[in-house]
């Protein structure tokens, strides 16, 4: 099943919301998928568009600075963050 790139566009942004309401922490992509009730997969496709478009950043180091085999973590890129805080 195909999914419309208008769908796509909404959910994208169902993902900056959620990031904006937890920031600064940062989440891994299956709690994103989780929360807005998502294949992790797409989920993650998704991420990973918004990060070409510069709207979200990954962390793929945990707190001690062990490189992240298999996982990721993902947050609001700041001038996303910014331009979010403009528009509330």
């Amino acid at each position: 099943m195909e999914i419309s790139e208008k769908n796509k566009q909404k959910i994208s942004e169902q993902i900056l919301a959620y990031l904006y309401s937890i920031n600064p922490r940062a989440v891994f992509t299956v709690q994103i998928a989780q929360e807005l009730a998502r294949d992790e997969e797409f989920v993650k496709q998704l991420l990973i568009n918004l990060k070409e478009k510069g709207f979200v950043t990954d962390i793929n180091k945990n707190p001690k600075g062990t490189t992240y085999l298999k996982r990721i973590r993902w947050k609001l890129s700041d001038n996303a963050y910014s331009a979010y805080k403009l528009s509330q």
